[in-house]
Formats: C-alpha cells, structure tokens, sequence
C-alpha cells in the first residue's frame, strides 16, 4: 500500500505555470545580460574619460590663449567649448555601444536562447530598446553635467565661463589695434604693445546653459537609438558600426561638396545636424540655415524612430 501511494506521487503531474512572461521580466534579464558584460564597462569607462578628459583639455587650452590672445573671449561659448568632446566623441563611442546591444546576441546564437526563453518577440525587441535608452539617457546626463563642470571650473578665471546659477555676460566684439601693426588679433598671440577694446554684451541666461546640457544628452541618446535600429537591421556588428559612422560622420563631410543651395536645403534633414545648434548658448552664433535646436532634435529623433520602427518590424518577422 505504501509503495503504492509512493509511485502515485511521483508520477503527479506539476501544478500548472501561473502567470505570463511579460515585458517586465524581459526588461530584468536585458538589464542582466548589460551588467555582466565586460565590454560595457570599458565602453562607458571609455565614454567618460574620452568625453570629460578631452573636453577639459580643450578648455584648459582656451583658458591659456586668452593669455596671449585676449580678443577670443568675444563670443567666447564656453558652454559648448566644454561639451564638444562629448557630443562629437562621444556620439560615436555610444553608436557602438547600442549596435553591440543586439548584434552581439546574433554574433555568438544567443538570440537563439533568448527568443527560446521570451518567444513574444516585439517584446524581447521592446525590453532591449529600454534598457538600452535608459542606461544610455543617464550615462550621457551625468557625462555632460560633468564635462560641463569641469570645463567651467577650468574656465572660472577667464571671466567668460557660464554657470547654471546666475546669468553671464561676456564681450560680444573686440576691437584690436598694435601700434605700427594695424589690425592685430590671431596667429599665437598678440605682438606687444596691442590694445584690446571690447564692445557689446552677449547674455547668457542659465536657462540656455541648462537646455544645452540636457540638449547635448538627448543627442547622444538619440545616436544610441539610430545605432540600435540599425543593428536590428544588418544584424552585424561591423556593418552596423560602418553604417553609423557613414551616416553621422562621413555623409555630412561629403555633403559639403554639394553646390551651396543644395547643402544648405539638406543639411538640416541629416541626422547629425542638432548637434551643431543644441550645444550653442550665445545668440546669433548657431548655423544660420539649420533650424533652431527643438526642430533639429526632432529631426534626430525621426530618423532614429524610422530606424527603432523597421528594426523592430524585421526582427518579428525573420528568423533568428
């Protein structure tokens, strides 16, 4: 009798699975699957000192010129002198990062596990843009609120740095003039004797300082978007990477061999066209035939929902 209620036991069938793997889950294992990846530390460690380093070089070497050529403060933006290097590097140190977000998975039939694991594909595709976004939007916010504070405080003795704290006024236009020299002004530095005279005042208010920061992360984060897209696309690393450098570095480089009509009209539908007017903080000095920055963001922003949109509609639809 005992041997007998031993076997019914074993051979109960399992209590039926509750519940439904959702998005939810699907988030948790992409956020597993980014933290144990050694290569994501290297790159955001790579993205934080390229954007911090090289940009407190850049200002710390501005701060020395006025030493020798006190005119440059005119129109000095000291704003986007800090953050260069983070949005020009580090957009493309952040492009290889989100192509590598899912291409990685299809170079080594991880994709495989994951779909065998998550079959609902638009949400294995949902929980990875996520992830990707967010840990993107809060890496690129720290990094400019950093790059930015570094380069300020590099700035503090020149009198032209910009704050989030109080409105700046700089020198909107230097006159020079050196006895027997005419006109003075660049080359390593003024000749001796020259007389600097400032005229004008360009208001920086800390509002614009503000928008430019957070500007420049949204930026970034959009290039992660664009980059991730098309990864879902090619669904290969290298060629993911090739085309995101065509599109955000080597297409704007050519397109300045077009006839100038034609450049103008295009250039502010290129996808790299916000970075030059979101980083700009004095009036008057951003790119005269691109939109303002809201406009080119949203411009940024449609190319990297096109390329999000037709990566997520190929990766439902082909196989891993």
């Amino acid at each position: 009798m005992a041997t007998t209620t031993t076997l019914d036991a074993r051979l109960s069938p399992l209590p039926p699975a509750t519940g439904r793997a959702g998005l939810r889950g699907a988030i948790a294992s992409e956020f597993t699957k980014v933290r144990s990846v050694r290569s994501t530390y290297w790159t955001l460690a790579a993205l934080l000192i390229v954007s911090i380093g090289v940009g407190a070089a850049i200002t710390g070497g501005s701060a020395a010129n006025f030493n020798h050529n006190l005119a440059n403060k005119a129109g000095f933006d000291a704003t986007q002198t800090s953050l260069v290097a983070f949005f020009e590097i580090g957009q493309l140190i952040i492009a290889v990062i989100a192509a590598m977000a899912i291409t990685s998975e299809y170079s080594t039939g991880m994709i495989r596990t994951s779909l065998t694991a998550q079959p609902r594909r638009g949400t294995v595709y949902a929980a990875k843009a996520i992830v990707l976004t967010s840990l993107t939007l809060i890496i690129s916010l720290v990094t400019s609120f950093i790059a930015f504070f570094v380069g300020q405080a590099l700035l503090s003795s020149s009198g032209v740095s910009a704050s989030l704290f109080h409105t700046v006024r700089i020198p909107q236009n230097a006159n020079v003039t050196c006895p027997q020299k005419g006109l003075g002004g660049g080359g390593p530095g003024l000749p001796p004797g020259c007389k600097v005279v400032f005229s004008g005042v360009d208001v920086i208010h800390p509002s614009t300082v503000l928008f430019a920061i957070i500007g420049c992360a949204l930026f970034v984060t959009l290039v992660a978007i664009l980059a991730f897209g098309i990864g879902a696309l090619v669904r290969h690393t290298a060629g993911a990477i090739a085309i995101a450098i065509a599109a955000l570095f080597i297409i704007p480089v050519l397109e300045q061999a077009l006839p100038n009509q034609w450049r103008w009209d295009i250039m502010r539908f290129l996808p790299d066209a916000a970075n030059r007017v979101v980083s700009v903080t004095i009036p008057g000095s951003a790119d005269p035939h691109l939109w303002s920055a809201w406009p080119q963001l949203g411009v940024t922003a449609l190319w990297a929902a096109a390329l999000l949109g037709a990566g997520a509609y190929l990766f439902r639809k082909r196989d891993a």
